[in-house]
């Protein structure tokens, strides 16, 4: 088929890799505009897919907006037969919907109808879930409201999002691969109205660590953050992201530190930090932190 993909984060570059191993021609691969970032912050940097599309040979293409007439005649001019999406980041106008024959297919990382929205994966993590995967379906005007065309199911069992980001982009890929093999296979089916939650973005607010909470929606919090931007205590004025950590036996006063391994109090139970990381600095075991950073048994988290 001849395929427009759209996608900007690590999560898309395995899709784009399988529909070009699988034999389909990428007419273009859409992504977001490069931002500043490098050791200073300055050089412009363009995203995983741009990188992944440029190694393949794709064209590259990063309007800051596909609402212009210009950019979706541009789009439409292309003449695909069908537009790939995962995690683009830019609302899709009806126009580019409807502009390839087939429609736009989108890989979107949750089990829908559950976790519409921007941090499905995170979200799915914060509430406990089970089990969790991807959705292929049909893009429409509302927000991953669209009819489904095929699900894949993964458990949940102790991932943090960086290990279910990276999962879910595998089995997204191979999935889309299979549904494009044989679409007529694969007939739409409209979501059901039961059973619909919105995973909204994260906020800053939500990765400081309440010490209130159980100790098992700590843990959720801290997996659900982990690799970044790390859910984080704060202690004699610095920040410390906790990377990793396993429940524990212990009870006191929330946040207090309750031995000489960082074993720390919650609203009920206790958790152990394994993976810590002090601001500007690499990620570390515990007992190192602890080797250079005095927190001692007694001593009240903020």
């Amino acid at each position: 088929m001849k395929i427009v993909f759209m996608g900007t984060p690590d999560f898309a570059v395995p899709a784009l890799r399988e529909l070009v191993t699988a034999g389909h021609q990428v007419l273009a691969a859409y992504t977001q505009p490069p931002r500043p970032g490098g050791r200073r912050g300055k050089e412009l940097t363009p995203t995983p897919v741009h990188r992944a599309a440029e190694e393949l040979g794709i064209p590259v293409r990063h309007p800051l907006s596909l609402k212009g007439a210009d950019e979706q005649a541009a789009f439409a001019a292309l003449d695909a037969d069908i537009a790939v999406v995962a995690a683009y980041g830019l609302i899709l106008p009806r126009a580019v919907l409807d502009a390839p024959r087939h429609g736009c297919l989108n890989i979107h990382a949750s089990l829908l109808p559950r976790w519409r929205g921007a941090a499905p994966i995170h979200r799915a993590i914060l509430a406990g879930d089970s089990e969790t995967g991807v959705t292929i379906m049909q893009m429409e005007a509302g927000l991953d409201t669209g009819p489904m065309l095929a699900k894949v199911t993964t458990p949940v069992d102790g991932k943090t999002t960086g290990e279910l980001t990276e999962e879910l982009a595998a089995s997204g890929a191979e999935l889309m691969v299979a549904v494009l093999a044989e679409l007529p296979k694969y007939p739409p089916q409209v979501q059901p109205e039961e059973g619909v939650t919105y995973a909204h973005k994260i906020d800053k607010a939500e990765t400081r660590i309440d010490w209130s909470q159980p100790a098992q929606q700590v843990e959720r919090q801290v997996r659900a953050f982990a690799p970044a931007p790390g859910a984080w205590f704060e202690f004699d004025g610095e920040r410390c992201k906790v990377l990793a950590a396993q429940l524990a036996e212990g009870q006191s006063a929330p946040g207090t530190v309750l031995d000489d391994a960082l074993t720390i109090a919650c609203g009920d139970g206790a958790i152990r930090p394994s993976l810590v990381q002090r601001a500007g600095r690499p990620a570390m075991a515990t007992q190192d932190l602890l080797r250079g950073w005095a927190i001692a048994p007694g001593a009240q988290l903020g």
